[in-house]
């Protein structure tokens, strides 16, 4: 005679449910870029597999671990997630221009920036006394 399991499964499985277990890997900072891109645009990890004509697996790794794509994936990738590649890559835009002083003005508060802590506060101290004379309209 044959044994007949009695545990009932209250619940059955459906398409909507994640395939596989989860890992335990930390998600590299790209593997992280990956994944948020990839399910903002709706794609499932078979899909983009699928559009880059590799295993889901390896597409897999691509968003769990520190990996070394070419230069063809990594321009592929963009242009399926619809991002500039130095989006992807976690570049700014251009070079970011810093925000402060510029010409002889920065030059000056670079050498300032030398000095003794107690002698920058009483340079700014006195250059923010000047801003503040000219923002009221007393002008110098």
């Amino acid at each position: 005679m044959q044994a007949v399991s009695t545990i009932a499964c209250n619940w059955i499985y459906t398409p909507l449910m994640p395939g596989g277990r989860p890992s335990t890997a930390k998600r590299s900072l790209f593997g992280t870029r990956l994944f948020q891109l990839r399910e903002e645009r709706g794609f499932s990890q078979k899909q983009m597999s699928q559009k880059l004509g590799i295993k889901q697996q390896s597409y897999a790794a691509w968003e769990r671990r520190a990996v070394a794509l070419k230069p063809e994936q990594l321009a592929r990738l963009a242009e399926i997630l619809e991002v500039p590649l130095d989006s992807l890559v976690g570049r700014q835009n251009g070079p970011a221009r810093k925000g402060g002083p510029v010409g002889k003005v920065r030059l000056v508060f670079e050498e300032v920036s030398r000095l003794p802590l107690y002698q920058q506060r009483k340079i700014v101290e006195v250059v923010q006394a000047l801003v503040s004379t000219q923002r009221n309209g007393k002008g110098l």
